[in-house]
Order: structure tokens, then sequence, then C-alpha cells
């Protein structure tokens, strides 16, 4: 077997875990083969490029070898060659995510965190003599 159809390639090496969201992502016009966008049926053999976009990232890969069948992890990744772009494009995504700021900074308001809670009980004097929260216990 020299050629296969994309979405069963892209199943088979592991891109993506059943062969119809492989087929979904394809009728979205997210994977190209050799700078085209790809139907379902388009076949891909070894030598072809194929491009597939996952939010904002492009993964390209060249296609090493073909399988109809879904084997572990290492033998789907002899099926395939990264581009050196692609992975540095994907090293640069990773390192821009790292060094991203923690969403959580930018709150102003809201409800408080864990650590606020306890900034404002220890500022305010948390609960004093009271062990119960209830206002009529607070007389007795």
């Amino acid at each position: 077997m020299d050629r296969l159809r994309i979405d069963k390639w892209l199943w088979a090496a592991r891109f993506f875990k059943t062969r119809s969201l492989a087929a979904e992502e394809i009728g979205k016009n997210r994977v190209q083969v050799n700078g085209e966008v790809a139907k379902a049926s388009r076949e891909v053999k070894a030598g072809d490029t194929v491009a597939m976009r996952a939010g904002a990232m492009t993964r390209t890969v060249a296609v090493r070898g073909v399988s109809a069948q879904r084997g572990p992890a290492p033998v789907a990744q002899l099926l395939y060659e990264e581009t050196p772009q692609s992975i540095a494009a994907m090293a640069n995504a990773r390192e821009l995510r790292r060094m991203g700021t923690e969403p959580g900074l930018s709150l102003e308001q809201g409800r408080p965190t864990k650590r606020d809670r306890r900034q404002i009980d220890d500022a305010t004097g948390g609960w004093g003599d009271r062990w119960s929260a209830s206002v009529d216990d607070q007389d007795h």
C-alpha cells in the first residue's frame, strides 16, 4: 500500500483520537496537503507535506510512510517527520505560554481567593472571641 486517505493517515499517525475527529477537522479546512486544502478522501503518499492547524498553532509534517492500522505511539511516529520550522514554532509558542502572565493576576474585583480572604481576616481581626457565625450567639 503506497497511498492512503488523509483522514485514515491522520488517525493512524495519532494526530487525532478518532477518524471522525480527523474528518471533522479536514471539513473545517484546517488540514492542507502540499499547500492545498484537503478533503477527507484525499490520498497521501510518502513525500507529501501535511499542515494541520490547531488553534493559533500550525503543525507541518512530512509523510514518511502510510499505515491503515493504528499502532502504538512509537510506531506511529515513524509515519511522519516534523519540519524544523514547525519544531521551532512549537518551541516558541511553548516559551511564550510559559512567560505569559497569570490570568488571575489581572482580576481587580470578584470573589477573593483563599490567600486574599486570610489577609482580610488578619487585617480586620478575624473572628475574635466568636466561635460561631451566628449573630444571636454574640450576645450570650
